[in-house]
């Protein structure tokens, strides 16, 4: 599940763009460039070659050092990674904890999006993402507590899309791409369409940088927490690639925590390398991870072998 290629955008507060940049530079060496584009973008030219990005995004709730609010648009940080592999992501937690120890801070208006690399996506993957992330909308909104405050940035999926794909059964790129816009012959359609603010963002496959978009993820600089987040967008892209089809049937949710455990095994989160991140993704859904019935339910007994998880 970690053969992908991946980029991870991070909402910030508290520093500077300037002292964003700088904390970075100190982790992956090279120098930095100030451009001038819309952005106010900081470019971190790293000495592997790479290019990491520090900018602006106006959705961004400011506080300065102090944690005071602030319409310095010097303290909006949405730091953007180049694209990064699975040998990366302990480079991206240093640079997390280093972020915070600078005097970062997110909040409820600040998220995170992975984005997964789409040059391997078909027509049948595409589809597996929708029916996927529709199938566990509610369990993933639970698990990541997604704040109210962002649900307009990453709404859930689309059940008119769900639908269409269902009864139109697409048989080409540009027949999902139609479903996906509502619109016969989709073409171009600007950075800032609509459609990308969902959970799911394949706006970014369509009319972007060719790739799947994630963005139902808050915000935040606990390192162990990214590396699940990262985790979870690389299997569940997996999962759309390699799994021959995907249902959008709704899972049982009588028992959250076992449903998401036995979800995370299943897409490749096993063995005790994986057991704090699968604890990340269910601590605050409901229920018992190991059983599936507990002890006073009566069908515990009958099915006590097949619902046990070793």
């Amino acid at each position: 599940m970690l053969t992908g290629k991946f980029g991870i955008e991070i909402e910030l507060t508290g520093i500077t763009k300037d002292e964003a940049a700088d904390t970075i530079k100190t982790i992956v060496g090279g120098r930095i460039e100030h451009t001038h584009d819309g952005y106010y973008t900081r470019k971190i030219h790293a000495t592997d070659g790479r290019v990491w990005k520090v900018m602006n995004d106006a959705s961004i709730r400011k506080v300065n050092s102090r944690g005071n609010s602030t319409n310095d648009n010097d303290y909006s940080v949405e730091v953007v990674s180049p694209i990064l592999t699975e040998t990366d992501i302990d480079t991206m937690q240093i640079i997390t904890r280093a972020l915070r120890t600078a005097g970062g801070k997110t909040n409820d208006s600040c998220g995170i999006h992975i984005h997964l690399d789409g040059s391997n996506q078909t027509v049948q993957s595409l589809k597996n993402y929708i029916n996927i992330i529709a199938s566990k909308n509610d369990l993933l909104y639970k698990a990541l507590q997604i704040k109210p405050a962002r649900i307009r940035w990453c709404k859930k999926m689309d059940e008119r899309l769900v639908n269409e794909i269902k009864r139109k059964k697409p048989k080409t790129k540009q027949a999902i791409k139609d479903i996906w816009y509502n619109r016969k012959n989709a073409g171009y359609y600007s950075h800032y369409d609509d459609t990308r603010y969902h959970f799911l963002n394949l706006h970014s496959y369509f009319n972007g940088n060719g790739t799947v978009e994630l963005r139902g993820f808050n915000s935040t600089l606990h390192a162990g927490k990214i590396k699940a987040y990262i985790l979870l967008a690389l299997a569940i892209n997996n999962q759309a690639l390699t799994q021959k089809k995907a249902s959008n049937k709704k899972i049982q949710e009588e028992n959250e925590k076992f449903a998401m455990r036995v979800y995370l095994n299943r897409i490749g989160f096993i063995g005790d390398e994986y057991k704090n991140y699968r604890e990340h993704l269910y601590k605050h859904l409901d229920g018992c991870a190991a059983w599936r019935y507990g002890p006073n339910d009566p069908r515990y007994k009958k099915n006590k072998k097949e619902a046990k998880i070793s």
